[in-house]
């Protein structure tokens, strides 16, 4: 079976008998509806509704596990301390560095199955620590196969709001439960439709650009390049735009290479034409 160690990523427990409620009522994510051994992606966001941390997270005895980007690991400890006053929460670092993921075979020791991936129809499983020696290559060009974007490759820290990177589709955004941080933001903007930058998948017959180049409709900039694996990579578009241009026959370059853009099957998304345009 596929298996990868990605070295990047690091650990939180966070438990104590608030541990849930204090979550629950922090973060985007449905904690109280998740169930046992099931990984949730999540996103902790500013006031303004735009993300602050990505994660993803899932129940261990006594509280949760979250798994974050290294570099964010000791910023959001922080940031969660500042929220927690006087709940009974603990919030601890762990040491263990890395998580090891495995898909297309038998399941990790310890792990738990990724929400995300199962919507995107990949079954992946997910566990701290080294369980296999290889690199994380795979696992990227996978993730980016299934559309799911990350922080720091494919969008910058409080630049994106949920929407933008899927989290409406993918588990990671709960509008059944009560507020939380950046709530009234992102539940306008599902209200009202308003959603029009949107993670896509890229196709081009050579190797993509790096992140951050322009992808163009014409000479129109109509969103931005995230990380690639070769002729595959994910952006984030206006798809309003996009959908513009299909109609019209214009070209979608990124750094003057053709590229074709797809959404994601799995989130039953398509580019709007003029005509869903206006009616919105």
């Amino acid at each position: 079976m596929p298996l990868s160690f990605l070295s990047d990523r690091s650990l939180l427990s966070i438990t104590g008998k608030d541990a849930e409620d204090f979550l629950h009522n922090l973060i985007t994510t449905d904690i109280a509806g998740m169930p046992e051994s099931e990984a949730r992606p999540g996103a902790l966001l500013t006031p303004q509704g735009k993300i602050l941390f990505d994660f993803v997270i899932w129940r261990i005895e006594g509280g949760f596990t979250v798994e974050i980007d290294q570099p964010q690991r000791e910023a959001f400890a922080r940031r969660l301390t500042m929220y927690k006053l006087r709940a009974a929460v603990d919030i601890a670092v762990i040491e263990e560095i890395g998580v090891t993921v495995a898909w297309g075979g038998e399941a990790l020791q310890g792990g738990v199955t990724d929400a995300a991936f199962a919507k995107a129809g990949i079954a992946l499983q997910r566990a701290p620590g080294r369980q296999a020696d290889g690199g994380g290559a795979d696992y990227q060009a996978l993730r980016i196969t299934a559309g799911l974007a990350v922080s720091g490759r494919d969008f910058p820290l409080q630049d994106a709001f949920p929407h933008d990177v899927l989290l409406d589709k993918d588990g990671g955004l709960s509008f059944r439960k009560g507020c939380y941080v950046g709530q009234e933001v992102v539940s306008r903007m599902q209200h009202r439709g308003t959603a029009r930058r949107r993670v896509v998948i890229v196709s081009a017959e050579q190797d993509l650009p790096a992140a951050g180049t322009d992808i163009l409709a014409g000479a129109k900039p109509v969103g931005t390049m995230g990380s690639a694996a070769g002729g595959q990579g994910l952006a984030i578009v206006r798809i309003d735009r996009v959908g513009d241009a299909l109609a019209n026959g214009t070209a979608l370059t990124a750094a003057d290479i053709p590229v074709s853009l797809t959404l994601p099957e799995w989130t039953g998304l398509s580019f709007p034409t003029g005509a869903e345009e206006a009616e919105t």
